[in-house]
């Protein structure tokens, strides 16, 4: 088994107990090269204090968590998020990401035009794209598990998300997550054809039984989920980036990072 990638902490697997300025020290202290901060984060510390502490810790950064989120329920709504995935753009460029995270977004409240959401998804990424192109700012389109569709994520599969790569080309790119695809049976034919695409890769597990659908990941090597050998079909696909361990969880977010980030190392290298 080839080793994992360098190792990078999304911050969201210690949101509850550090802020982005102790995850930077965190990181650099415990020997963790890259991170990938959330937005939310970004802004208490400030964008520009945020990318100079990053830069002067030594750190990459992997990619901004998040944007997407395109369907509303009005036209007023999608040019909101339209504006605000500019933001986005705007900030990973700034903090030197290698990739922006687009999240589909789920159903308008009151919605059941799945495929009305899915165009608002598509229209939503085309406006987007050319600023994205100009930042030299990817798209990371992550597919989230079905059971999301309806509150969080109208993009399913990998297969529709390459899909869209397909059809928009450069700028756009694949955030892989193992949480998200493991179950998929089409996996290895859609993996072989995300051939240079993949732009990240998100790894934690699948516990069964588990207590929460959205908020109940595990660490690696606690489940299911064959880490390893997801990872060797993204090599075979042509990705040697970092592994991003991203972990929602309840049970993590109680837990010391101190002892977290540690453990997060250990298995980087045992289980992934």
């Amino acid at each position: 088994m080839s080793a994992p990638g360098p190792l990078v902490l999304n911050t969201v697997t210690v949101r509850d107990r550090w802020t982005l300025a102790q995850c930077i020290e965190g990181c650099a202290r415990h020997g963790i090269p890259g991170i990938s901060p959330w937005r939310d984060k970004v802004a208490e510390l400030g964008l520009t204090v945020a990318a100079r502490q990053i830069r002067d810790a030594g750190l990459f950064v992997s990619g901004l968590c998040r944007g997407g989120m395109f369907p509303a329920a009005d036209a007023a709504g999608r040019a909101a998020a339209i504006e605000e995935n500019r933001r986005a753009i705007e900030e990973a460029q700034v903090l030197g990401a290698q990739c922006v995270v687009i999240i589909g977004g789920g159903l308008p409240p009151g919605s059941k035009d799945l495929a009305g959401a899915r165009a608002m998804l598509h229209d939503g990424i085309a406006a987007i794209l050319p600023e994205a192109r100009a930042a030299g700012v990817t798209l990371a389109l992550e597919p989230l598990h079905p059971m999301t569709c309806a509150d969080r994520s109208v993009l399913s599969t990998l297969a529709q998300a390459l899909d869209l790569c397909e059809e928009f080309g450069a700028g756009t790119g694949i955030a892989l997550d193992v949480y998200h695809v493991w179950w998929d049976p089409d996996l290895p034919r859609q993996m072989a054809r995300a051939s240079g695409r993949i732009a990240a890769f998100h790894v934690c597990d699948w516990l069964v039984p588990t207590t929460d659908l959205v908020f109940d990941r595990g660490m690696m090597g606690d489940g299911v989920i064959d880490i390893p050998g997801i990872r060797a079909m993204a090599e075979a696909a042509g990705f040697t980036g970092p592994c991003e361990v991203e972990l929602l969880s309840r049970r993590w977010w109680a837990e010391d990072p101190e002892t977290v980030l540690p453990l997060i190392k250990r298995r980087h290298a045992e289980a992934c």
